[in-house]
């Protein structure tokens, strides 16, 4: 199958689906990962927590990893994820290693887009809604990634469904958009295709990647889990994550729901990614922020990232398929 939309012509891939940033998991080895099996992957700036030179040293493994498959770099333009407000050093660091293409999120980008565009960057903008994807186009990037409510990670305030999102979008973009949250079946990337977007991000279903650096009981416990096993955090300080519900979720919730005027300073004991970061090392997912997302319903085992795309694009084919008997009923019962 040849897959010919706006993601493959601009990354210059044959499967229009994005690999999304995944903090602290997303490196060398998931972008390249990625690029063989067909997608583009993008690693996260911010796992490096403002040592540029292991930036470099990563963007330069997965060079020579990928060959000549594209990947990108996910920056996260919120000061605390990059220390010391690094965000334009960093844009400059990707430009200077060559890499042409960023995914950006957190906030609006327009005060880095004459930046971005001097250093000849392709900018995708990660939003959690339609009106900020609006904003981001007014902004001049490139292209929007629109994670809806069933996404891992950051699904914002609105919490508006991938579906809605999708139908929204088509009516309201000029760019071309990617929809994710929730994505983990072929069938899903073509009802994105049919509704005008150009491709889909994934994330949780390729937390179960081989190739993503985490321990085997940490993959064993996504693949266990159903789409009910998941939670809603920090909604209370503006900054809702969905994560796998286990304890630390349960006693944020329960500090959110008896403490008046929290602030993101009083979560933070419960809430650190170097707590998160702890179960990807020992397989305890027990405790921290561990993001994942609705997919979980759809991630029914472990394998190499292309194992898992190639039976992504396997149900997409047959969601075709599924389209072309439909289409041809309509035609008979015409004639």
């Amino acid at each position: 199958m040849s897959w010919n939309t706006a993601v493959t012509q601009t990354f210059g891939i044959r499967l229009p689906v994005v690999a999304g940033g995944l903090q602290w998991l997303a490196d060398a080895e998931y972008v390249a990962a990625a690029g063989r099996a067909g997608a583009i992957g993008f690693m996260t700036a911010a796992s490096f927590g403002g040592d540029q030179a292991a930036l470099r040293a990563e963007i330069a493994k997965a060079r020579k990893l990928c060959g000549a498959a594209p990947f990108g770099v996910n920056v996260s333009m919120l000061p605390k994820l990059v220390p010391g407000e690094q965000t334009e050093d960093i844009f400059r660091l990707i430009a200077d290693e060559g890499v042409p293409f960023v995914e950006t999120s957190g906030r609006n980008p327009e005060p880095y887009m004459e930046l971005l565009k001097s250093l000849g960057l392709v900018v995708i903008h990660k939003v959690p809604a339609v009106r900020y994807a609006l904003k981001a186009q007014e902004a001049g990037v490139d292209m929007v990634s629109i994670v809806g409510a069933e996404c891992g990670g950051h699904p914002g305030m609105d919490m508006i469904g991938s579906f809605v999102n999708a139908a929204m979008a088509e009516r309201a973009l000029r760019i071309p958009y990617l929809i994710g949250g929730g994505v983990g079946h072929g069938a899903q990337l073509v009802a994105a295709l049919a509704m005008g977007a150009s491709g889909v991000v994934m994330g949780t279903r390729l937390l179960v990647s081989d190739e993503i650096n985490a321990h085997p009981d940490f993959k064993s416990a996504l693949v266990s889990a159903s789409e009910r096993d998941t939670a809603l955090t920090m909604q209370s300080v503006r900054n809702t994550v969905r994560s796998l519900a286990n304890e630390t979720t349960a006693a944020l919730n329960q500090l959110e729901a008896s403490t008046p005027n929290l602030t993101i300073q009083d979560l933070l004991p419960l809430a650190s990614g170097q707590i998160g970061r702890k179960a990807y090392e020992t397989g305890d997912v027990s405790r921290g922020i561990l993001s994942a997302g609705h997919a979980l319903g759809l991630t029914d085992r472990c394998g190499p990232m292309a194992d898992i795309l190639y039976q992504f694009e396997n149900e997409a084919l047959a969601a075709l398929g599924r389209l072309d008997s439909v289409n041809t009923m309509t035609t008979e019962g015409a004639v």
